[in-house]
């Protein structure tokens, strides 16, 4: 039996900026009625906790995390609200942990002063419905596995390159899905035995440029995707702008 299945990219929400966006994503769940729904990791920003991604400490700023926890947690209230307005079965809902939000992990490895300060738990995941997955820790739905990303070599590295779609299949020799780049990217086989392999990085789903990536975010593709009538790791595949979701659902 086939399902569909709704990723979201990375999303960052961040203090300062709106959350409309997640709005927008209610109503479209809503209109897609997908069977599941990933999020693909980085929903949260913590900037606050930056420095923990190198190792190093820093004095810590309680009300810079609450600001950074607090945005994400309302981009979960802008969109969970506008789908229970429908009260019909919801979709199953998947968090795969992003290395953003790993940052309290590595904050609390780095500092074990901060324990009993933050925690995982405070992404209120189990609250607002969502199945939280540790940080590269695949899950599979309908033979499609999902990570924030695919670690490569002893390195572990994120899959990337020109054709990071291509490495996927190549690497994982099985229909993979993947954030972290913010690139729009995908690419299908086919196994000897007939099989359809497909990879898949999923963009990112931002209005804002980010600080940190003046650089790069004009390559980024701003969307969420759609795996339709996923079955045995072979989908349709339907990509959505973020622009055109703010052209359905801006007024509402």
């Amino acid at each position: 039996m086939s399902s569909n299945i709704l990723v979201i990219p990375d999303s960052h929400a961040v203090p300062g900026h709106s959350n409309r966006r997640y709005e927008w994503l209610g109503h479209l769940i809503n209109d897609l009625k997908p069977d599941t729904v990933v999020d693909i990791g980085d929903w949260f920003d913590f900037q606050s906790l930056s420095s923990y991604d190198t190792g190093a400490k820093k004095a810590y700023h309680q009300l810079s995390y609450q600001k950074d926890l607090n945005a994400g947690l309302d981009a979960q209230d802008k969109m969970f609200s506008i789908i229970r307005r429908q009260k019909r079965k919801m979709p199953r809902f998947i968090r795969t942990i992003g290395n953003h939000e790993d940052r309290i992990t590595r904050a609390l490895d780095n500092d074990p002063v901060l324990q009993g300060t933050m925690g995982m738990e405070d992404l209120q995941s189990k609250e607002y419905g969502w199945e939280e997955y540790p940080f590269l820790e695949p899950v599979e739905v309908e033979g499609v596995r999902f990570a924030h990303y695919f670690a490569t070599g002893v390195s572990g590295r994120p899959v990337s390159g020109e054709n990071p779609a291509l490495a996927l299949i190549t690497k994982q020799l099985q229909s993979c899905v993947q954030g972290h780049s913010h690139l729009l990217d995908y690419s299908i086989r086919t196994a000897a035995d007939g099989r359809r392999i497909m990879g898949l990085t999923v963009g990112c789903y931002l209005e804002q440029n980010l600080d940190w990536a003046d650089s790069t975010a004009h390559l980024w593709y701003p969307c969420v995707c759609y795996l339709k009538s996923t079955e045995g790791g072979a989908y349709d595949l339907q990509v959505i702008r973020l622009s055109r979701l703010q052209e359905v659902y801006g007024d509402k």
